[in-house]
């Protein structure tokens, strides 16, 4: 499977080890003794940070998004940025060893955040990375940063994280400058000391973190004048820093949450449903509380078992689940059935074209309906959550993208206060978008109050593929005219149900109208890597092709003739130059053929080309070669960008290719990776990535577009090869 396992460790947690004991090798960022409560004091998180000078910083509120839209139910992370108020953005703890501690809100997923928020503490104080730990997505030590979605982490929280590390070598510049009695603009920091104009000036972080005078200067307002480093000066950041624990992940030796124990922690397992809507009539517990040790119990159509190995709780599910009577199922939409369902039920319907006009005088028009698949998230750790309650509080430590949007689900649905729930984020193994709900948090934790003692409950995967939300499914009309001399005159493009991002073209159109409509969705949907900019990229970028053929044009040429100067023209320019576009089309090979596409949201850019070969029985085909350009501003970690923008192209391949949800009757039909696959290392094709530094202007994060260009080069190249055009995804050739 082609998907990204995650990232680095956090706190140490005591973890049953796969096959020997471990240690987590990040001694700094273990906020609490493991054996102790579960809810440490701020006293507590101070002793185990050890002593010295606690810097706070406040900044504006961070980014927020909204909840995932639901079909059979919502994400219950909720907004999952501080609702709008002002939060802390950033702490820094410089201890008397020298070790810098910086807390943040963010989770590490596999996506590299831990390296690069790093790297800006690193640069900011101008302390080599290894001297900088962070502690991060722990809900009662951090600042609640928002959301790790939308690639907001490194326009947002990055500069927040600088901000605050810049304030906090700023003050400690103030104070050298007062106990030598010099003016601080001409002192130094290198390495982590503070160098003065006159010979033997020296100062550590570690002797100002020793120093009550300088613990007493701290206290003092933040300056409103606090400039972070210009790009030119950057000696950390810009440059490829690896994941501060990479050797952890690598050895086995991190603690996902699927690794996570507790003293005394049983394994739960969760009655599901046989059916989407189906309601539980009536259930026996009593075979399973007649197993030694098994703890079973019914709250509503909650029920679930807790054993003291998963092997003896799935045992018990069996048992009672055969004695389990449940009501049928309300008539439910399949698959077969989806994309006539979506249209149908568009909301207020669909909206007419507002230029009939000019498509009946144009010289040349075309109208085409294209179709997008649900798919799934497909992390490599489905849900895990460990729950523990001590004297009436919860602590909760689980894989999501929205630690503090939990917290309130948490709170909420147990009906106790944000104040009594901790939510703790391990490194994990992989989100995509997928994970910003806490359900199975909630399960933990609801087991956990029943039993009373922790509990670990672990999705499987056939779970993970029903009860998870998936990426919308979609309809997409779309309709243009041409003038005689092949120009557009007119688009109009309506995207019913998968979402309105990037919906709008980046063509120079006279008359253009592009619009998002909602639809009845029959099943639960949310929030995946570029979520519909993915949908309306692909739609767009093949009917551009379609247009291209109308007028008689080279697909390139067509598209440039749309395009003004600017930064997807750059990079449109660059990914056809790589590849050797006005060659490669010039020349023609039976079954082969190449395609290009482009695309745009949140600040960066992609263009890819692909080429394909089909198989002379014209059924299946390969993708030979993709070349893709990138730009996202100055980069940050280029080595991690790289990593970064291979998976989205790798990941973009499965939808492609042949993911797709299969449903009919209330049911999954396809929910495991023998019946669901994702891309297979023969279905990887040969990689041509070019990253495009641009130092004049502002990094934008990169974790989801360069996924959105694949689909669309890849069917654009079918056509060129057999003359097929593809309207859907996955793509099927007949």
């Amino acid at each position: 499977m082609c998907r990204p396992r995650a990232g680095d460790a956090m706190s140490k947690i005591t973890s049953k080890p796969r096959g020997a004991d471990r240690t987590d090798g990040h001694r700094l960022a273990n906020t609490c003794n493991p054996d102790a409560s579960a809810s440490p004091t701020r006293r507590d998180f101070l002793r185990a940070l050890g002593a010295g000078l606690l810097i706070a910083v406040t900044a504006p509120q961070a980014f927020a998004q909204a909840r995932p839209r639901g079909g059979r139910g919502r994400g219950g992370g909720g907004r999952g940025g501080g609702g709008g108020a002002t939060t802390v953005a950033a702490r820094v703890h410089i201890g008397a060893d020298g070790i810098i501690t910086v807390m943040t809100g963010k989770v590490e997923c596999g996506q590299g955040a831990r390296a690069e928020l790093t790297q800006a503490a690193a640069e900011e104080l101008r302390v080599p990375v290894e001297q900088v730990r962070l502690i991060m997505a722990d809900t009662q030590l951090v600042p609640d940063d928002g959301g790790t979605f939308g690639s907001q982490s490194t326009p947002r929280t990055v500069p927040a994280i600088r901000t605050g590390c810049a304030a906090a070598r700023g003050l400690l510049l103030a104070f050298a400058g007062g106990r030598w009695k010099v003016d601080p603009k001409t002192l130094q920091v290198r390495d982590g000391k503070i160098i003065g104009s006159a010979g033997g000036q020296l100062l550590s972080y570690a002797d100002l973190a020793s120093d009550k005078d300088a613990a007493k200067s701290l206290q003092a307002a933040i300056p409103a004048d606090v400039t972070i480093s210009p790009v030119g000066s950057w000696k950390v950041m810009g440059t490829s820093v690896s994941r501060p624990n990479g050797k952890d992940i690598v050895t086995g030796a991190h603690h996902y949450p699927s690794d996570i124990s507790r003293p005394g922690m049983l394994y739960g397992r969760i009655l599901r449903p046989r059916a989407y809507g189906a309601k539980l009539l009536s259930i026996d517990l009593a075979p399973a509380k007649a197993m030694k040790e098994v703890f079973a119990v019914q709250d509503g159509e909650f029920v679930a078992v807790a054993a003291p190995s998963a092997f003896l709780a799935g045992r018990a599910l069996e048992a009672i689940a055969k004695t389990a009577k449940w009501s049928p199922a309300p008539p439910q939409v399949s698959s077969e059935q989806l994309y006539d369902h979506l249209r149908k039920h568009a909301r207020g319907g669909i909206p007419k074209n507002p230029f009939a006009d000019e498509i009946a005088s144009a010289a040349k028009s075309l109208q085409q309906t294209y179709h997008v698949a649900y798919v799934q998230h497909c992390p490599l750790e489905p849900r895990a959550a460990v729950a523990q309650w001590s004297d009436g509080k919860l602590t909760v430590w689980t894989g999501t993208q929205v630690p503090f949007g939990v917290r309130s689900q948490l709170a909420r649905e147990l009906n106790v206060g944000n104040e009594t729930v901790r939510v703790i984020v391990p490194d994990f193994g992989g989100g995509f978008g997928g994970k910003h709900s806490g359900e199975c948090a909630v399960e933990a934790a609801r087991l956990s109050r029943a039993a009373g003692k922790p509990v670990s409950l672990r999705w499987t995967r056939q779970e993970e593929f029903t009860w998870a939300y998936f990426r919308p499914a979609g309809v997409i009309e779309a309709q243009a005219s041409l003038d005689k001399a092949g120009a557009l005159t007119s688009w109009n493009f309506t995207n019913i149900n998968s979402g309105g991002n990037s919906v709008q073209s980046p063509y120079r159109i006279p008359k253009n109208q592009s619009r998002f409509v909602g639809s009845d969705a029959p099943l639960r949907q949310g929030s995946y890597r570029a979520l519909a900019v993915t949908a309306n990229t692909f739609a767009r970028e093949c009917f551009m092709d379609e247009m291209a053929n109308l007028a008689g044009r080279d697909p390139l040429e067509f598209r440039l003739a749309h395009l003004d100067a600017g930064r997807l023209r750059v990079v449109l320019e660059e990914a056809a130059a790589k590849f050797d576009w006005a060659n490669r089309i010039k020349t023609k090979q039976p079954n082969v053929g190449i395609g290009l596409s482009c695309g745009t949201d949140k600040g960066s850019f992609v263009a890819a080309c692909a080429q394909v070969r089909v198989d002379p029985d014209l059924k299946s085909f390969k993708v030979i070669r993709v070349c893709q350009a990138f730009e996202c501003g100055k980069i940050v970690n280029p080595e991690n960008l790289r990593r970064q923008v291979t998976g989205a192209v790798l990941m973009g391949l499965g939808p492609a290719l042949r993911e797709e949800m299969k449903f009919a009757d209330g049911k999954i039909l396809n929910p495991s990776f023998g019946d669901y696959e994702v891309p297979r290392l023969e279905d990887v094709p040969e990689l041509d990535i070019h990253l495009m530094d641009r130092p004049d202007i502002a990094s934008a994060g990169a974790g989801e577009i360069p996924i959105v260009a694949v689909a669309p080069a890849i069917a654009n190249a079918l056509f060129a090869a057999i003359g097929v055009r593809v309207r859907q995804m996955p793509i099927r050739l007949s």
